[in-house]
């Protein structure tokens, strides 16, 4: 379910490195052990949690599992690698036991897991934020290499990890464009509207779908009902609260949940829609991180409003309008000004996959990857 994880093994399997993947239990993948395009994946089950108590709980298992799999793995393949990809940032104790066998430590570092404790939970203090902290200093002394999604990760990396410049790399999460072909557009998606918009990616508490959808209740004033409809593609513990949200704002004749899609049916929405939304509001969280629903929807040559984020924006660029910071009336404004023109919308789209197709794809990513991993192999 990661594109990110799956790319990043395809690569080295196709590099001529024997790949095993420990992960959870998700949607339509629940087989415990299964062998995919030459990779061998165990999966162990695990429950989306919520709130402080929860997550513990839920980490502290996902570690036992992670453990106890890469015990088994170990037996079958002796690995020569162990790459955690976080969160959590715990990943680094079953790290440290494999090293007392010559095992190198790379870090795979997605998410900045105190500011998403931050942006979660709203403090910076309490004993579990500091354990979160220290977790994020231990894992970084464990790695003998880390990889960054981008420069604010980078930077992130050598200032509070400590690390040495020569031993991070910025491997991007980045779309394939070879892979991603937009399809013709399926008319009985807009469900007899004028316009479509769409959102893609996870339905969590810090992704600012509250955010969007009183941005969405404005465009409908604006343009009314008949015109406009949004589809939101994705799963999430909020779900049942966004669900119900909507149905308060009484949009529930224009917002549509499809939990998660297939690929196909993802390619062909976003072929379809005419402005993809991506409404992450800005906290130090999301301001560092890269979105990938962003460049997968510049892959589709979809033009994307967002709020002005430094990463976003970085990765965007001219292929997007930046409402200002989770501000949901300017965030409905920068929408109806591309409802508005048949001319800008193409514009941003034709811009967002010239960046895919030139800087921003998965083609040169793999490459810091291949790095990366060459230069633990050294040790």
């Amino acid at each position: 379910m990661d594109r990110r994880v799956w790319q990043e093994s395809r690569a080295l399997r196709d590099a001529g490195y024997r790949v095993s993947v420990i992960c959870p239990k998700r949607g339509e993948f629940t087989l415990a052990y299964e062998k995919l395009e030459g990779i061998e994946i165990y999966r162990y089950p695990l429950h989306e949690a919520r709130g402080p108590l929860g997550y513990l709980v839920e980490y502290t298992w996902a570690l036992a599992a992670q453990f106890i799999l890469a015990v088994k793995v170990y037996h079958r393949t002796r690995f020569r690698i162990i790459q955690a990809c976080n969160p959590p940032d715990t990943i680094f104790l079953v790290a440290l036991f494999f090293k007392l066998f010559g095992v190198k430590f790379l870090f795979d570092h997605h998410d900045l897991n105190p500011e998403l404790f931050e942006a979660k939970f709203g403090k910076r203090s309490g004993l579990l934020y500091r354990l979160v902290c220290l977790a994020e200093r231990m894992t970084y002394r464990a790695a003998d290499v880390s990889i960054a999604t981008n420069e604010s990760y980078r930077a992130v990396a050598l200032k509070r990890g400590g690390m040495k410049s020569e031993r991070v790399f910025v491997v991007r999460s980045a779309p394939d464009p070879a892979l991603l072909f937009t399809k013709p557009p399926d008319p009985a998606l807009k469900q007899g509207k004028k316009f479509l918009i769409a959102y893609l990616g996870v339905m969590g508490a810090q992704e600012g779908l509250d955010l969007l959808l009183e941005a969405l209740r404005l465009v409908v004033a604006k343009r009314g009902p008949d015109e406009v409809g949004c589809v939101l593609m994705g799963g999430g513990p909020e779900l049942p609260h966004l669900t119900k949200l909507a149905h308060e704002m009484g949009l529930d004749s224009v917002v549509r949940f499809t939990g998660r899609v297939t690929d196909a049916d993802l390619a062909t929405t976003l072929s379809t829609a005419d402005v993809c939304v991506a409404p992450d509001p800005k906290n130090p969280m999301n301001d560092q991180s890269t979105m990938n629903k962003v460049l997968e929807y510049m892959a589709f040559g979809r033009p994307v409003v967002m709020f002005d984020l430094t990463e976003g924006r970085r990765s965007a660029g001219g292929a997007a309008l930046y409402a200002r910071s989770n501000d949901p009336a300017d965030f409905a404004a920068q929408i109806l000004t591309l409802l508005n023109s048949d001319a800008l919308r193409e514009k941003l789209g034709q811009a967002g996959r010239g960046r895919i197709e030139t800087t921003l794809n998965w083609a040169t990513e793999k490459e810091q990857l291949l790095k990366a991993y060459e230069l633990v192999m050294k040790g």
